[in-house]
């Protein structure tokens, strides 16, 4: 197991994810600690199979709450008890096999030469992708891109990610959006306006099948719908902060005022 980092950790927020997690776990503490993984409401013995690892294991810490409340709020459960314990960054993986593990030190890297930024994935999908999810982000990036002013998030949904604790954890504190799978995009979008520049790095993405126990929670009308209202919502809040943002585009020293 590698050295125990004091500054950044990975986090994984899993409901219901099924065997993959053992895996995606066991491969994170391959490359790096602490692990912690927030499981929230799981209802498949996972919960127990993960504490079961971490009584085995020093690296991984297992939270666990008893109801589902979504994946930014199990995130921002692990930022509440990150920050208090010292830590400045976290490396947000999902829990299905997805999200390349063995990434983890190359973005912890990026990460520790980069501290003011967020370390973005930007996924490089495989041939099995299902395309209505491929077809689906595009519309999503293209939103992003223009809440942004300009093409500064690769990928606003892939949840491969280092973030800064202090202004994640403050924006997310200061609203109650963010919480379910708006997490991704709204979080990477919001810090964008806050001054936080995003690093985007290639990273691949798996989409195991059923018969590979891939766990897919996500509900095409009532997720595009939250996701839909979320972007709604964000380029109504980018009206105000065009001329900042377009400022900071330029480089110009007075928009820095």
């Amino acid at each position: 197991m590698p050295a125990p980092s004091a500054t950044h950790l990975v986090l994984i927020p899993s409901y219901n994810p099924g065997s993959k997690v053992y895996g995606t776990v066991a491969v994170a503490l391959q490359h790096w600690a602490p692990v912690w993984v927030v499981v929230d409401g799981s209802t498949d013995g996972t919960a127990e199979g993960l504490a079961d690892m971490a009584r085995h294991n020093a690296g991984l810490l297992v939270i666990t709450r008893t109801r589902n409340r979504g994946k930014g709020a199990a995130v921002l459960l692990g930022l509440e008890r990150a920050r208090a314990e010292g830590y400045t960054h976290v490396l947000c993986m999902d829990s299905d096999g997805q999200h390349p593990a063995d990434l983890i030190p190359t973005f912890m890297e990026a990460s520790r030469s980069n501290p003011d930024a967020m370390i973005l994935g930007a996924p490089v999908f495989a041939s099995d992708a299902p395309r209505v999810r491929v077809y689906g982000r595009r519309l999503s990036n293209a939103c992003a891109n223009l809440e942004t002013c300009g093409r500064h998030i690769g990928d606003s949904l892939f949840g491969f990610r280092i973030y800064p604790i202090e202004p994640l954890f403050r924006i997310m504190t200061a609203r109650r959006s963010m919480r379910r799978f708006d997490f991704d995009p709204e979080a990477a979008v919001r810090l964008f306006w806050e001054g936080v520049p995003a690093l985007n790095i290639d990273a691949p993405v798996r989409y195991p099948g059923k018969a590979d126990g891939g766990v897919s929670h996500f509900h095409y009308v009532r997720d595009n719908i939250l996701l839909t209202s979320m972007h709604i919502r964000l380029l109504l809040g980018l009206l105000y902060r065009i001329p900042r943002l377009l400022c900071r585009r330029r480089g110009s020293r007075s928009c820095r005022r």
